[in-house]
């Protein structure tokens, strides 16, 4: 009788701990501590800005805190870096630049191809760059721009954030569309460049609106054209360079969250979901639009499909004309 029991009250322990066992080992529900965004740039740059946007919204919506990393350097190469080598948690994830995740591949021998080693999780935002000079510049309208580029030995120089940034790749495409002979000078950032434009040592930039607008409507730029295939709404007089005598062209800047690859399905959906409420939220919108960006949320899927398509557009321009770092 007391084997019996003995038996009967250990079944009752094994059952109750078998029972209980998935409990004490479920995951807890993600995210149960702060998020970190890793950005290629240095604080003050275009992407730290939309960054610094959401982050607040972000942070509601997923119940954490949510923390910029900068890690500036090499084109946002240093942080896709450090995306790839994160641990696939969804802890750390990266917003990501036209550049470090389509175009960085084809200018550079990487250790991994953003393309296929990282996880889409949400475009971010889209928007046209701005063709601008010096108000005091010669250059008065953008024909002047494309007529003294095409002179020999052009001193129509345009400076860019980097090699592969938005707008040298800009830049290279009406280069390339109008037969000019003008030359692209890196900066390890925007506002180094812009910085030289408005001192009048460089002849022009394609700007982000978000470092282009203030200083037109100060009246210490001029706007010559936008590169997208519409007007941008915050400058609505300046033409798109389609408008202008080249149909078709269209250069439009964007911005992406990706996570490490292998980040769990449930995890990428719950940070998709948390990043687009805050992109459609109306406050958020306004804030974005207000700088001349459109907010873009999407689908994982078609967050990868997007940057499978603009790293093969942009890819090809870098072999047609021989980009290659400096």
């Amino acid at each position: 009788m007391i084997h019996r029991r003995c038996l009967v009250a250990a079944f009752c322990a094994a059952f109750t701990f078998l029972v209980g066992l998935p409990t004490a080992q479920a995951a807890d529900p993600f995210p149960v501590r702060p998020i970190k965004i890793l950005i290629g740039f240095a604080p003050g740059g275009s992407s730290d800005t939309v960054a610094r946007i959401l982050a607040p919204r972000l942070s509601e919506a997923l119940k954490q805190s949510v923390i910029i990393d900068n890690r500036p350097g090499a084109g946002g190469n240093i942080a896709s870096d450090a995306l790839v080598k994160a641990p696939a948690d969804g802890y750390t994830i990266m917003l990501g630049t036209i550049g470090s995740l389509a175009v960085n591949q084809h200018l550079n021998k990487l250790n991994y191809n953003p393309v296929t080693d990282m996880a889409p999780v949400s475009l971010a935002i889209v928007f046209s760059n701005v063709l601008v000079v010096n108000v005091n510049s010669e250059i008065r309208t953008f024909e002047d721009y494309v007529r003294l580029g095409r002179v020999e030995k052009s001193k129509v120089s345009f400076g860019s954030s980097g090699i592969g940034s938005s707008g040298h790749l800009a830049g290279e495409l009406l280069k390339s569309s109008a037969g000019m002979n003008n030359q692209h000078v890196a900066y390890r950032g925007g506002a180094p460049a812009m910085n030289d434009l408005l001192g009048g040592v460089l002849a022009s930039i394609f700007s982000s609106p978000t470092d282009a607008v203030q200083f037109v409507r100060a009246g210490k730029l001029r706007a010559l054209a936008t590169t997208g295939s519409k007007r941008l709404d915050v400058l609505p007089q300046v033409p798109t360079v389609a408008e202008l005598g080249y149909p078709g062209f269209e250069a439009i800047n964007w911005y992406a969250f990706t996570a490490p690859l292998n980040t769990p399905p449930d995890v990428v959906q719950r940070l998709n979901a948390a990043i687009v409420t805050t992109l459609n939220d109306p406050g958020v919108a306004a804030q974005l639009r207000k700088l001349g960006l459109e907010p873009k949320p999407s689908t994982p899927e078609e967050t990868g499909r997007y940057i499978r398509a603009e790293s093969d557009k942009w890819g090809a321009l870098v072999r047609k004309v021989g980009l290659k770092l400096d």
